[in-house]
This record gives structure tokens, sequence and C-alpha cells, in this order.
């Protein structure tokens, strides 16, 4: 036989091969139709179809119908098989209808009833039967009972996406539950951006949402149908009485015997009303928690709605934020959340999925008997959660150290705020210079820390207060003021201005961390204010002032801080060698050709600064054997060693130690402090 153009025979109409029985109502005409799912590599290139019973049948039948209506054909698909798997009265001579009773596709054991040896039966009647043999055919079975499945066209209840809802056009088109969740998507803030997309995505191609399961367990779709005409019954008082049911005895009410003339009432005859048992897609219950959460505020009166945020895995775009979404929107016309955040997947160190059978999952609850729940959180606050991460022995280790860090920087501050009283505190325009920087600091991390707090860049938060505490604080700041905390008088300026900033550290590093390390800064703040209903979780983030921004300063410090890091790295060599083992047993000769640098540090106790007992500035290049860092240049150091004799109290040498007749082995300095800690009844007594 000759090939024939698929679009030749596309416009034949047949008849059905039942057509010649008498009687049997097979005389409707069955078009030819072209797929994309048929091939001619296998077969003769011809399918049965219908459209009843799969879904490649189904939508080309439906992408036809126009077509074949204009030939008049009725392009209704009927329900042919029931749930009980017998042909329906859809079906002629074999169904409800047929003398000998309906014939039976498939019983609920999974196994084949009579139909197939009737149609046969019926073809050959017919005389069009041309050969019958039986095949080996792949189908799909039930994993659960390994039993074969068929497909049915049966009645649903669904959710049109498409149908014009009679309100006004959205961006000039109709208003479709589509088209409403469009927009809300594109007014809505996702973390991360990206993941934006997928859920439009999967919006812009969705079908119509199928509300109904038939399963014997769920939520029920509770209405009534009229048997006669289709029609849902819609009634306040009946609604009314299977509410209450439902708050009372739970849903399972809808299913007890007498549940229909229970809520009918003596309104209605139970006979005239079809009482829907199928349930409902569990996805229309979790998506429907905006409605019976959020605006419940009888029960949850602080709760707003839209929420803020809803947070779930990357897998909820097709689940929780959909449905949440299609709900929502046909409900109220616009998104249940302000912004979706999606998360991924915690793989094992190894970065392969967990998995009891492979013996590689990590137990939270493991990890907080051995470490602390804290440690948990900081971990999980670390990575980047948008991706799929691991967790491990070494990376929690990691984590440990970084929180052991953080703790003993709040330990440092708690030691030197223990008598601090706010009324002593000094005015920033009174500070020295570096606690003005400190204050800076305080200010640009305010707005950087808020930031990635409302971006939900809790990665970023760590990483911006553990920076600041490990360098910032304990290798900079802690380390150049330990020696005024430690040994000036309590009256002495820098120590005041040192105290003063070290509180507005403690306030703003406590609350930042609060939502993160929850249980280590609550135990921090009650350290030190330990009035009644004292909560740092009650506390909200703090306003920091304006005046508190120096630009110039940092630029300044900036510079300072960069002669200081050649310093350092000088002495730390010394240190190695076991030439000192104290920096402030050096007098360093600083030479700086730079002339931007030699001028910032103008003015500063760069001894100070760089915690020696001496040092000397000098402009010009420096000997050629001075030591120099790649990164700062114009900066050269010789290492001279401290001349004096050691003060026993601030470790400084100096050629002063001994001047204060009653405190022969300290300074001058520290001997001051002395009189002022014995004076106000400090020192303890002998």
């Amino acid at each position: 036989m000759a090939d024939v153009p698929a679009g030749d025979l596309a416009g034949i109409t047949c008849a059905h091969p039942l057509s010649g029985l008498g009687g049997r109502n097979y005389g409707f005409s069955i078009p030819l139709l072209k797929g994309d799912h048929v091939t001619d590599e296998a077969g003769t290139g011809f399918v049965h179809t219908a459209p009843g019973h799969g879904m490649d049948d189904y939508e080309i039948w439906n992408a036809k119908a126009r077509e074949n209506e204009a030939k008049g054909i009725d392009t209704t698909i009927p329900m042919c098989v029931d749930e009980a798997g017998y042909y329906t009265k859809d079906v002629p001579f074999f169904g409800v209808d047929s003398p000998d009773g309906a014939a039976r596709v498939i019983d609920d054991k999974g196994k084949k009833g009579d139909a197939n040896k009737r149609v046969i039966a019926a073809l050959i009647e017919a005389n069009n039967l041309f050969s019958r043999y039986r095949i080996k055919h792949s189908y799909p079975h039930s994993w659960r009972s390994k039993k074969p499945i068929i497909f049915r066209n049966t009645p649903q209840w669904f959710v049109y996406m498409d149908k014009d809802l009679g309100g006004e056009k959205i961006n000039g088109e109709s208003d479709t539950l589509r088209n409403r969740a469009l927009t809300a998507i594109d007014e809505t803030k996702f973390v991360p951006e990206a993941r934006r997309n997928r859920l439009r995505a999967m919006i812009e191609t969705r079908p119509d949402w199928v509300l109904s399961r038939q399963r014997a367990w769920g939520v029920p779709i509770s209405v009534f149908v009229n048997k006669e005409t289709d029609e849902i019954l819609k009634d306040e008082e009946v609604n009314k009485r299977i509410v209450e049911a439902f708050e009372n005895e739970g849903a399972d009410a809808w299913f007890a015997d007498d549940s229909a003339a229970r809520f009918l009432g003596d309104k209605y005859n139970a006979d005239e009303w079809q009482q829907v048992t199928d349930i409902l897609d569990v996805w229309f219950d979790s998506g429907s928690t905006h409605a019976f959460v959020l605006r419940n505020k009888k029960r949850w009166p602080h709760l707003q709605f839209p929420a803020t945020v809803y947070m779930e895995g990357s897998d909820q775009h097709r689940g929780w934020f959909h449905s949440s979404l299609l709900e929502s929107c046909g409900t109220n016309g616009f998104a249940p959340y302000e912004s979706v955040l999606t998360h991924g997947f915690t793989m094992d160190k190894k970065g392969f999925k967990m998995s009891k059978s492979l013996g590689n999952t990590v137990a939270p609850q493991d990890i907080i008997k051995q470490y602390g729940a804290d440690i948990l959180r900081l971990w999980a606050a670390s990575i980047d959660y948008t991706e799929d991460h691991r967790i491990g022995d070494e990376i929690l280790k990691n984590n440990v150290e970084s929180y052991r860090k953080m703790r003993n920087s709040f330990r440092f501050l708690l030691g030197n705020l223990a008598h601090f009283k706010p009324e002593e505190a000094v005015a920033q325009k009174d500070m020295p210079e570096l606690e003005q920087l400190m204050l800076h600091r305080l200010f640009d991390l305010d707005k950087q820390v808020k930031k990635a707090y409302f971006a939900y860049d809790y990665k970023k938060v760590v990483s911006l207060l553990s920076n600041f505490m490990n360098i910032e604080l304990s290798a900079f700041y802690f380390d150049i003021r330990k020696d005024a905390l430690y040994c000036d008088a309590p009256s002495s300026n820098v120590r005041r201005s040192a105290l003063s900033v070290l509180n507005e550290l403690f306030n703003h590093l406590t609350v930042w961390l609060a939502p993160i390390l929850v249980f280590t800064m609550e135990e921090i703040w009650l350290e030190r204010y330990d009035e009644k209903d004292s909560c740092v979780h009650l506390q909200t983030f703090p306003e920091v002032d304006a005046n508190w921004q120096n630009d110039e300063l940092f630029e300044k410090w900036t510079k300072i801080r960069k002669i200081r890091k050649v310093v350092t790295g000088a002495l730390e060599i010394k240190r190695k060698e076991k030439n000192i083992g104290s920096s402030l047993e050096a007098a360093p000769k600083v030479y700086i050709s730079d002339t931007d640098l030699f001028v910032a540090q103008h003015g500063s106790d760069m001894a100070e600064i760089c915690i020696t007992s001496d040092i000397e500035i000098i402009q010009n290049e420096g000997a050629l054997e001075a030591f120099r860092i790649e990164d700062v240049a114009g900066v050269s150091v010789v290492f001279e060693r401290a001349k004096g004799t050691r003060c026993e109290r601030s470790w400084k040498f100096s050629s002063d130690v001994g001047a204060d007749k009653d405190y022969p082995d300290i300074s001058p300095r520290d001997a001051l402090a002395m009189r002022e800690l014995k004076d106000l009844g400090l020192l303890p007594e002998g």
C-alpha cells in the first residue's frame, strides 16, 4: 500500500464498526484525527482514540473540537466507566441499559471483566472483526497492590484558570484567576529573586485545577448536588449546621450514616440530593492556611494578612506557594504573602542526599545534644540556604570556633561593663578619635545588618557581625583599649569613653544576634540586665545616632591601620624568633614615605595604637633591610627594643617607672590610678 499523506486522511469521517447492528445506537460518525502522539515507525500508524480513557486522546480530541463540531459531530466526552468498573448508560448496548446488564471492564481486585468478550462477540455479529489474538501490553499498575489500572473520564470539581470572574480588566486582559495570579507574582518579593520565574512559568502553563479526589480519607467537599438538575445547594442554614459539626466533631461527621438528613434538615428531601463524597486535593488544605490562620483574628489577633513571608523548600513552587496563591487570588484578589523565601535541602558532608538506608543521616537532636541549639542555629544562618547545603562534623566544628570567638568578645564586654553606670557616659564630641571611629562603625553596621535581615540574608548578617567582632573588636579595638580599661584611673576620659562605647557595642550586638543565637544572647543579656521581665527578645533593633557617622574620620583611620598592619607584622616576626615575648618590649622605628599616610598619623599616639612602649615615626624611605609588606606601599619598620624599666602594672617600658616613691614598681600614670582606686575604696585592705 502506498504511503498516504496524513493531511489527506485527516478529513475523512468513518462509521462506527458496530453501526450495522440494528437497535444498537452506534450510528454516530468517527473522524480521523492527525496526532503527534502517533508515529508510523511502529505498527500501522493508526490507533484507536478514546478521549475518555487517555490523556493524549483527550488533548487531541479537545484540540480538534471546533473542527469536528463544524462537521456536525458531537464532541461531548462521555463518562464511559463508573467507579465499579462497569460501562455506564453512555455506552450503547454494553451499558446499564443493556438487556444483559452492563459489561464490566475491570473489578475492584484488578481482574478483567466480561467487557472484552462481549465487545468481540458484537464485532463478529456485525462481521467487522478481521482478527483476534492476545498480546502482552505494557500498562500502568498500582505500586501498592501491583494490580492493573485503567484511566477513565469522571465528573470532577474544578477551579477554572481562564474563566472571566467579572472584575475589572487586568493589564487590559480578562479578570481570570490566571491573570490575577500572574499579577500577584509580579507584586511579590522573591528570595532568591530567580525563583519568581519558576512559579510564574508554572502559573502560565498550568491547566484547570482539579480539586476533587476519590479516596476514603481526607477533608470532604461538603456540598449537596440536586440529582435531577446538578444544581449545587446553597443554603446558609445547611452550611451553618455543617460548620458546627466540623468544629465539634471533625470532618468525619460528613461521612456518618445519618449525615445527609442531619445537615439538610426538614427543609429538603435527602432522596433528591446527592451528598458529594469526594475529598479535596490535599494542596487545597495547605493552601487555605491564610484563611483560617492569618485571618482568624479571634484566635490569633497578632497575625497580619497578607503574611510578611511564606518560607518553604524549593519543591513548594508546585505545592504550598502555588495553591496558596491561587486560593487567595480567587477569594481576595491578591497573594496571601508579601514575600516568598525558598530554601534548598540539607545534604550530608559529602553532598549526598540523606538516607536511613545509607546511614548518612544527621539528626538535629544529636547536634543539639553535643553542641547546643545555638550551634545548629549558627550553622543554619551561616550557609547559603537558597541552595542545597551540607552538614557534618568538620563543618560544625568551624561553627563552634566562630561561636567561641563571639562568646569571648561578649565576655570581654560583660567583664568591663560590670561597674559601668549610664550617667558616667561620655558625649561623642568629648571622646578620643578611636571611640568616635567605633561609633561610626556601629552606624555603618546598623545599615548593613538591617538591610541583610530585611533581605533574609542571614549569611551576610553572620559574616558582618563575626568579622566585626573578630577583626575590628578583638584584634583591634579591644586590643588597643585593654591598657586604658585595665590601667587608667576611673576618672580617665579615655577609660570612660571606652566604657561608653562598650555599652553601645553590647546593646547593639546582643540585639542584632538575638534572632540567630537566641539562647546565648538571652543568657548574656540577663547577665547584665537581670531586672524583672527583662528579655533580649523583647528589644527592637536600637536606633543609631546620625551624628555617629564620620566618613572623614574613617578614611583617616583606614590609613592609620595600614601603618599599624606593617608594625604588627614586623613585631610578629620578632615574636616568632623569640626576640620578644610581648609587643610592649619593642620601640620600633617606622619610616613613612607616603605623604598621605604620614599626615594621617600625625598627632596620634601610634605607640598606643601599635601596642608598643614607644615608637618613632620618620618621614623617609627607610633602610633597605627594613620590614615591608606588599599591600602597604611607603611604610617600613626597623625593630628596636624598648628602653627603660617595665611597669609591673601595665607592663610598659619607660624611664619614669619608680618616679612616685609610694609606688616604686609602676609608672606615674599607674600610680595615679592606684591612688584614685584607693580613695574610692576599690582596693583590698593591706
